[in-house]
């Protein structure tokens, strides 16, 4: 059986592709969406599509990506991972605003002649909305769909679906703009895939907002520019009102066939924190309150086609299911990987990302002091622009990350710690600094909760020398921790709300909108601010992350 989330953590937005392999052995990619971390477009390998392992990026360089002064969860959404004419096709939206009726959602094409890259300079293509995909027609033409948002008041921002024709030789978007598909009345469609299959055109789509209500909408034509007839008894995938073992918020999608004929729908999806503790059966139906910290994670859906050529999940319905029938297909289990990074080999372990501009030896390294991590201080963890921060996601409810730090601040502006972080206005911060009065060197915490900063513990004086800090996350709390030489571990503060570091925490809603936004789930780092800007230097010895029971 493939357990889900086949992708746990922060991995929303999946576009899967099969690559056939000289071999006989194919392999498959699943894309997910970074937002405002870098690098961008995060890749995962599989070829058993049970067992999956962090690949690579595609975005590596600033002239591809430049989120500088992006806002939180603005940035990449929703990429399209495509394999076509013995190249791969990635398809990506950079979304730059997220203020009030506008988003300013600029899309961009590019190519590489493997997985690995060299990843091509950006196409662009449009920016008439976001959730763009590339289709690569049997004729060998190429067609670009993407959801199309209006800005003026009184309308629905979800306008329907865009057709347009790409010309790989002129390197853009030809030919007229037809909007092939309205929707239906779960509202909000977007997430378009188009597919081909025993002469019908099918596109899938995402309606119901990426919340409770999100699902997968279904519609078929035998004409790529439609008229597009929805699946009946629609949605194919949902999880609202459903038990569903704790996987809820099913949506956005994209499907795979294999050589054997079998199909996968790879979905988002989320597990409440309540519908996954030990009051699960308590909340199981209860929608009011359910935060997921883990973020927008991915799931594998076994589908079948009926005799009228419509597709259904396998056995039945359409709720997703936390156990799906594998694929048959010989299992390929990648080595299990170390818990600790010691920072010993000259490049960066893959798990780690840096908020909106790429690592740069101006800001961190790992050869000035070779068998640690060196964080030179920048800005604070409100900043839009250079924060030096190196952070991993949380893929489990239940987990240990812990570091050791030597670090000697001369002034009350520079800090250095571990930070359990969702994003610039919520994170909760155990750190190194001088004391504003006093001028002893502490340990102290701060919580930042909806941008308003708050202290629930009194700083401790250290002795000299370097200081190890811990975070256990057990579910619903997470506890900091703190210890300098032999001595025990000791709690540092109270136990603090994991819900605070959720998608929903800091999500608003007005008139049945999203009027502010959390798609990215819980990381856990290390970081290193200098406000006066001298950047003082931070050295982090390890930087470990533990599953835990």
């Amino acid at each position: 059986m493939i357990t889900n989330p086949i992708l746990p953590g922060f991995h929303a937005d999946p576009s899967i592709c099969r690559v056939p392999g000289a071999d006989g052995a194919d392999d498959y990619y699943i894309a997910t969406s970074t937002f405002e971390w870098w690098p961008g477009v995060r890749i995962h390998h599989s070829r058993d599509l049970k067992h999956w392992r962090h690949h690579s990026y595609a975005c590596t360089r600033k002239s591809q990506l430049d989120l500088t002064g992006h806002p939180d969860s603005a940035g990449v959404w929703a990429p399209c991972l495509s394999y076509a004419g013995g190249q791969f096709w990635l398809i990506y939206t950079d979304v730059r605003s997220t203020i009030g009726a506008f988003k300013d959602t600029h899309n961009y094409l590019i190519t590489a002649p493997s997985i690995d890259g060299p990843w091509s300079e950006p196409i662009y293509l449009n920016s008439s909305g976001f959730d763009p995909s590339l289709f690569h027609d049997e004729d060998g033409r190429h067609w670009l769909v993407n959801q199309q948002w209006i800005h003026q008041p009184n309308k629905h921002n979800f306008n329907g679906i865009l057709l347009q024709e790409y010309s790989h030789e002129a390197k853009k978007l030809v030919g007229p703009v037809k909007n092939i598909y309205a929707g239906t009345e779960l509202q909000v469609v977007e997430g378009p895939h188009l597919y081909r299959r025993k002469g019908w055109y099918y596109l899938l789509t995402a309606e119901g907002g990426t919340f409770y209500e999100h699902a997968v909408t279904f519609a078929r034509s035998r004409n790529i520019d439609g008229p597009y007839e929805t699946l009946p008894g629609n949605p194919l995938l949902t999880a609202w009102k459903q038990p569903t073992d704790g996987l809820q918020r099913s949506g956005h999608a994209s499907l795979v066939e294999t050589a054997h004929g079998d199909w996968y729908l790879a979905h988002l999806c989320g597990r409440p924190l309540e519908w996954s503790g030990p009051n699960a059966a308590q909340q199981n139906g209860v929608y009011e309150n359910l935060h997921c910290p883990l973020g927008r994670e991915t799931g594998l859906q076994r589908i079948v086609w009926r005799d009228d050529d419509w597709p259904e999940i396998e056995g039945g319905g359409n709720a997703p299911r936390l156990q799906v029938a594998d694929s048959g297909l010989p299992e390929h289990v990648f080595p299990a990987e170390a818990a600790r990074d010691d920072f010993d080999t000259p490049t960066l372990n893959p798990h780690l990302n840096s908020l909106r501009v790429p690592f740069s030896e101006s800001w961190i390294s790992l050869t000035e002091r070779p068998g640690w991590l060196r964080l030179k201080g920048r800005e604070s963890l409100m900043s839009l622009f250079d924060q030096s921060l190196v952070a991993r996601r949380q893929q489990h409810f239940n987990c240990r990350v812990d570091t050791r730090l030597d670090f000697e601040p001369e002034l009350f502006q520079q800090m250095a710690g571990l930070v359990a972080y969702y994003n610039t206005s919520n994170h909760a911060y155990l750190h190194v600094s001088r004391d504003v009065d006093s001028g002893a060197r502490v340990l102290r915490l701060t919580v930042n909760r909806d941008g308003k900063l708050s202290e629930p513990a009194t700083p401790v004086a250290l002795a000299a020398g370097p200081v190890d800090l811990a975070v256990n996350f057990r579910h619903a709390h997470y506890q900091f921790q703190f210890r300098q030489g032999d001595a025990d571990w000791q709690d540092f503060g109270p136990a603090l709300d994991t819900a605070m570091l959720s998608d929903e925490a800091v999500t608003r809603f007005e008139d049945g909108f999203a009027r502010s936004f959390g798609f990215t789930g819980n990381f856990i780092g290390i970081a290193c601010q200098d406000l006066a800007g001298t950047r003082l230097a931070a050295d982090f010895d390890h930087l470990s992350y533990e599953p835990q029971d």
